[in-house]
This record gives structure tokens, sequence and C-alpha cells, in this order.
């Protein structure tokens, strides 16, 4: 498995990062010979060790094998699957509901006798963990007066510059001034709800959407109004027109690029269309970009936001995804409602660790924070590749996935009418944790559905498990 590095050279990333994209584009078709080390250091410009580097990420994420006495090719992709339709909700708004099974996944997600695909959580390896052991070590020593200090305030200002600058990644402009900190980005967006909402408001979202999302939504006596979302394209724009005509919606939750569950990033035009959208109604939206450093396509991690000329849209992220889990922290960049944001912050939860808040900061201004991103990809799309072969060898005949431009989730709708709810109870009884559609949807129209995440620890045992899946799931056909 490749792992990040503190130094990564960034050029064999670069490098190996165009081929990646030939090869899962299929520009690049599989079995095809690629230029010899040589030949490739020749084209470049580099020596051939940079060369060898590449080629043996591309290895680690298995795109190319090696053949002896031949030079190398590209690896056996896993087989087309069919892709799920696009979702077909109820045209009304709906309370929400959530079922005691979220919990009950959540919890079972780093247990040592489970196999967890329930849970969307990135495991530990995947991390540069000394270069965050380090980061929080500087912290410690240099402001190890700020533990025994109450912090005030909407976040450490060498944080909030660090966070302004990450965003220019994705084409927005935010002042440091209009960032608040938050414990994560569930807080942040908790946050925007309140803040432009009232109990028995209708909020757009995704259907499929994320469950904490949903939770969120029950919590503050709000109402799910689910839009139509493909699974490549996201949310359906004419759909969500038609809501806008028809429905008293008062915010949008959405997340464009790598939603959750299914995995879809909407394309550009797409984008520039939405916030033309939003700006006609006067409807807000909540933009959640926890994944955008994840997507593969470089034109999909570009912010909606970046097109909003009218301030409607209100950012919100954390680095939990690509990182550091542990450091618990979260962001918001809505300069329309900065005040309010920042005085609802201070009455819920106050301000975070100023210490984590800096370990932080240094994490996010290190040079080599792109070539981690790009090593982060490369390792969960190759896991993402291998589970769909899996899916194709071992879950019943006629299994839609989706087929995600990044990321570590995978959406599956299984054939026949399958239960994933008593596809959850079988797995759990051989100590095997999955996420059934229906935790996915207010309206419970996902059952036959499920959705698999591969952030968690990858090895021969969590392949057999998943092979298990499939075969209790053949077991469960009506």
């Amino acid at each position: 498995m490749v792992r990040m590095h503190a130094h990564a050279d960034t050029l064999y990333l670069k490098i190996a990062d165009a081929m990646a994209r030939q090869i899962r584009t299929g520009t690049l078709p599989r079995g095809e010979r690629i230029p010899s080390v040589r030949n490739l250091a020749s084209q470049h410009g580099v020596s051939q060790s940079t060369v060898v580097q590449a080629y043996r990420t591309l290895e680690d994420a298995r795109l190319i094998e090696a053949r002896p006495r031949s030079g190398y090719f590209v690896a056996a992709r896993p087989p087309q699957l069919p892709e799920p339709d696009t979702s077909r909700p109820p045209r009304r708004s709906v309370s929400v509901g959530i079922s005691a099974m979220a919990a009950k996944m959540a919890s079972l997600a780093h247990h040592p006798d489970y196999v967890s695909f329930g849970a969307a959580c990135p495991e530990a390896s995947l991390f540069a963990q000394e270069r965050v052991r380090r980061a929080v070590s500087r912290a410690t020593q240099r402001h190890r007066g700020t533990l025994c200090q109450y912090p005030f305030g909407p976040g450490d200002e060498s944080l909030r510059r660090a966070i302004a600058r990450h965003v220019l990644r994705m084409g927005c402009h935010i002042d440091a001034d209009d960032i608040v900190v938050t414990s994560s980005c569930l807080e942040s967006i908790s946050l925007c709800l309140r803040t432009v909402t009232k109990p028995g408001d209708v909020v757009a979202l995704e259907s499929p959407t994320y469950y904490g999302f949903l939770d969120i939504l029950e919590n503050l006596g709000l109402r799910a109004l689910e839009i139509p979302t493909h699974p490549r394209t996201g949310l359906s724009l004419d759909a969500l027109q038609l809501a806008l005509d028809t429905q008293p919606i008062k915010a949008l939750l959405a997340v464009p690029t790598l939603s959750n569950p299914i995995g879809a990033s909407m394309p550009v035009p797409e984008r520039k269309r939405l916030v033309q959208m939003l700006a006609r109604h006067k409807v807000p939206m909540i933009e959640d970009v926890l994944y955008n450093d994840l997507c593969e396509e470089d034109d999909r991690r570009r912010a909606v936001q970046s097109f909003d000329t009218a301030g409607q849209v209100m950012l919100c992220g954390s680095f939990s995804k690509t990182i550091a889990p542990g450091l618990r922290l979260g962001w918001i960049a809505a300069p329309a409602w900065t005040e309010r944001l920042q005085r609802l912050k201070a009455a819920t939860s106050g301000s975070e660790t100023v210490m984590l808040q800096r370990a932080l900061a240094d994490l996010l201004t290190q040079p080599g924070i792109e070539a981690g991103y790009r090593q982060l990809r490369g390792v969960v799309a190759a896991r993402v590749d291998e589970a769909r072969g899996l899916i194709s060898r071992h879950f019943p005949k006629g299994t839609r996935v989706t087929a995600p431009a990044g990321g570590f989730i995978l959406w599956l709708e299984l054939p026949g009418e399958i239960d994933t709810v008593a596809l959850f109870e079988a797995c759990l009884d051989e100590h095997i944790c999955i996420a059934p559609g229906s935790l996915f949807s207010a309206t419970d129209r996902f059952r036959h559905c499920m959705r698999l995440g591969l952030g968690g620890k990858w090895g021969d045992a969590e392949r057999r498990a998943l092979a298990r899946v499939g075969k209790l799931a053949e077991a469960l056909k009506p």
C-alpha cells in the first residue's frame, strides 16, 4: 500500500498522477504496454530513478504491472458494472426520523472483532501520522500556555489564514476574518442550518443523502425534501427548479463533489447554473466540500461557492478525510452571515483548542500537501477498483454499483428487492458491518441498496468479508 511521506518528491507523483488518469479514463486500455523507464524519462526530461518511483507508485495502486523481460503494462481492470438509476424520491417534504441502526453502525466502525464497511471513516495508516505527530508536538512546545487559557473568538488567526489559502484551490476567495472554526464539518452544517432556517422549514437535499444530515434535520425540527440525484452527475437541477417553483424551500444542503453516499460529482456548467437558480429564488445553499480534495478530476474540485456573486452559498468543510481525522476541526466560510454564525458558535460550544488549531495550520502550510493528496487518491482508488472487482464476482447478478471519480465510498443497488436491513442483520451475525440504504433517506426508499465504506482496514480479512456479504445477499434473494 502507498503511504504518505513527509518529504514526497512531487515530480514523480505528478508523472504517476497523469498516467493514472489516462488509465482510469480508458485512454490507456488494459493490457497495453506503456513506455519503458528510459523512454519516459527522456519524454519528461527527468532521471530514470524518478520514473521508477512513478511506476512503483502505479504498481502499488495496481494500475500497472511489470512482466519479466517484457516491460510494464496496464493492469487488468475490474469489469464494467451497471450503475444505479437516478433516484426517484417523493415530491413532498417529510419529517425526519432516523433508525438506531446508525448509532449501532458507528459503534462498530473500529470494533476489533468486526470487519466494518459501515462507516466512512478512513484508517490511520492512510495518513502521514509522523507528520501530524510532529506538528502537534511543535504546537505543544510553542503554545503550551494556551492549554491553561480559555479560547475565545471565531478561531485562531493562523488557522483561519491557512483555510483562506486552502479554499483558493477550490476557486474561492474568502477573507480570513469571514471564517469560523468549528469542531467538525457536521457542526458547521448544523450552525448554518440554524442560521438560515427555523423549525418546520423545508430543506432540499440530495437523494440518497448522508444520514448525518438527516439526523441534524431531525434534531432541528426541519423537513427534508429529497431531490432526484444521478449517480455520476449529482443533483437534478431540473427537479430542483420544479421544487423551488412549487415548494417553500428555505435552504439547499448538498455535496456537489463526491456526494455521500453515491459519490456523484456535479459538472462545472451545472454548478454555474445552480448558483443562478439559487440567486433568482434567494435560497441559501450550504455546500459541504469535505471530499473535494479526494476528487480525481481537477475541475470538479472547484466549489459551487466560487461562482457565487450574490452571497448565497455557505461553505463548510474539514480535513478529517484528508489530513488528520483525530484533530476534529471544521470550518465555515459564509461572509453574508459571519456575525450571526460567530454569535451562534460562541453560544453553542465556544471556541476550539488553540493548540490543535495551530497544529492544523502548520500542517496546511507545509510543502508537499498536494503530493500527499495525490498519494491518498491513488491508494483509495486502487482499493475501490479492487472492491468493484470483488463485487462483480461475488454479488448477485444484476447488482448495480457506482463508479465515483475519487473517494472511498461505493453505493450498491441490489437486484430482486433484496432487503439490506435483513442483510445488515445477517452480516452482524458474522461480525461484518454494512450500511443499509434505508439510512440514507427519510422515505425508506432504498431498502434494496447499501453503502460500502472502504476507508477502514483493507487486507485479506476485508476481502473475504466483502465476498461473504455478496454470498449472504444472494441467499436473501426472494
